[in-house]
């Protein structure tokens, strides 16, 4: 893996999906799916479990990669893993990293991701989700 690699989760749970809204910003990135650098030895999905937990509290088991690409934003690799919730309730377990966590609904992802999601990652939104 690229040493700059960065793993997101898709957490959906009751018809919503988790974002987390960072202390730092990156330029117009403020909202978006935990996630964190997938460090020696790891898969894209066992970062994305881990990442959940640190940022979260929220302990997730990895369902599938939906897909990878680099950001348009920050030029880093990303990979995107739908995650199911295994327990917990997700709070800002992070305080350095995490300012706040939200569970969006569908039709108010674009308020959060104003600059729009990742294609396979939107349809599958698009499929969990109510709308």
């Amino acid at each position: 893996m690229d040493e700059k690699a960065v793993a997101a989760a898709m957490v959906v749970r009751d018809g919503r999906v988790l974002l987390v809204r960072r202390t730092a910003e990156e330029g117009d990135l403020r909202w978006q799916f935990p996630a964190g650098k997938v460090e020696d030895g790891e898969t894209a999905e066992q970062a994305a479990v881990r990442e959940t937990m640190e940022e979260t509290g929220l302990t997730v088991e990895a369902l599938k990669l939906l897909g990878e690409r680099v950001h348009p934003k920050t030029g880093r690799l990303m990979s995107y893993t739908v995650c199911s919730v295994v327990s917990g309730e997700a709070h800002v377990a992070d305080e350095e990293e995490l300012a706040e966590v939200a569970w969006v609904a569908h039709d108010d992802v674009p308020e959060y991701v104003p600059y729009g999601l990742f294609a396979p990652v939107q349809e599958y939104l698009d499929g969990a989700l109510p709308h």
